[in-house]
């Protein structure tokens, strides 16, 4: 692969494949593997709900899966080797790899022993590629083998595809949202007109790549406020280190800024959270999250509302169902949506003395009205 592959020609009208299931030509099981660049949260969701998408459209039997809120993604993957019950899906038992945590000395070995499995024993059928690590390591790899990458912030700016019409790769597909930052930008920026935003990144290309940094310095320009960085390291660090080091700089671009965005971070855990809300509260300054709604629930001032990952994995799911169905992975759109609504938790904005406009409410999709553990409000 490598190279980009020649673009279809624009004139073939584009081929339809069905979702349903089916097994392999040779009448064996489609064998599925796993790769990751090390532990995130969103990853044992997302892979979970993939698996659910692929149950819902009969590729396997319902199974009740392991908590992906408290389970690691290479737990769910072998619970599904051991316990997954489809005439059409293997999860690989030793199909399941990881960079460790991140650690860039375990990157290059981890993908050329994955690189020489698939063009040697060739012994499996699709890779679900999970994060923007995984995503570079099997788009631009030299192998061939269908990869649908999931969970990524920007794969155009992250080079594992050329545009969100196109990935450029004939084995490589990933979803895309166009201008998903953006648009949060935008929205916060509506609700809050705030003349300077802080955010928190690590300064390498993945890093700004992560925090959406291109997607902010592009609204900036557009919207006229400042923005004022920090910089936090989350590669070749431990989880520890990571959260302390956002922790920190969240307290200190709190101080300095008219309003945060919450970018995604390695050190931006169940663990620190709480910390970056105090270091918030304390500045009261209003805050946006960049990944969700559970992080409103934990006291970020407002975000995207997403109440599951359902529809994202359903995606997954179809794309993976269209592959073994004969498509390749380049010719299915990428392009994938989430509805623009929103979550508020009203505490956080008792706290820091903001005062919601009606409308905002009235638009508003999950309302908290305390931190923590709690239900949204209808």
């Amino acid at each position: 692969a490598g190279a980009a592959d020649a673009a279809p020609a624009a004139s073939e009208a584009p081929r339809v494949f069905p979702v349903t299931p089916s097994r392999k030509p040779d009448g064996r099981r489609w064998r599925l593997g796993y790769l990751q660049g090390g532990d995130y949260a969103d990853y044992p969701i997302i892979l979970s709900a993939i698996v659910r998408g692929l149950m819902t459209l009969g590729w396997m039997q319902p199974l009740e899966l392991p908590d992906a809120h408290a389970a690691t993604s290479r737990e769910i993957w072998q619970f599904l080797a051991q316990n997954a019950d489809s005439p059409y899906l293997e999860f690989v038992p030793d199909g399941y790899y990881t960079a460790g945590n991140f650690d860039a000395a375990l990157r290059e070995p981890t993908r050329k022993a994955l690189y020489q499995r698939l063009n040697d024993a060739r012994d499996i059928d699709l890779m679900i590629a999970m994060g923007t690590w995984a995503g570079q390591d099997l788009a631009t790899g030299p192998v061939n083998v269908p990869t649908v990458v999931a969970s990524t912030s920007d794969p155009i700016a992250s080079g594992i595809i050329e545009s969100a019409e196109d990935s450029g790769h004939d084995h490589v597909h990933a979803k895309v949202e166009p201008e998903r930052y953006q648009r949060q930008i935008q929205l916060f920026h509506d609700i809050v007109p705030f003349e300077s935003l802080g955010i928190v990144y690590e300064d390498s290309p993945e890093g700004r790549t992560f925090g959406g940094v291109d997607a902010v310095e592009e609204m900036s320009r557009r919207l006229g406020f400042k923005v004022q960085a920090c910089h936090a390291a989350f590669n070749n660090v431990t989880a520890a280190e990571a959260e302390q080091a956002v922790e920190s700089c969240y307290a200190r671009v709190a101080g300095d800024a008219d309003a945060v965005y919450i970018t995604v971070h390695r050190g931006v855990t169940a663990k620190s959270l709480g910390g970056i809300v105090q270091s918030l509260l304390k500045a009261q300054v209003p805050s946006f999250s960049m990944l969700g709604s559970e992080e409103v629930r934990r006291g970020i001032l407002m975000s995207m509302a997403q109440a599951d990952y359902t529809p994202v994995g359903l995606f997954h799911a179809e794309i993976i169902a269209r592959i073994f169905n004969g498509a390749l992975p380049r010719e299915l759109s990428q392009i994938w949506l989430s509805p623009s609504e929103i979550a508020i938790n009203l505490k956080t904005a008792e706290l820091i003395g903001f005062d919601p406009p009606i409308d905002i409410l009235l638009a508003s999709d999950e309302v908290y009205d305390t931190i923590g553990d709690a239900t949204p409000s209808p």
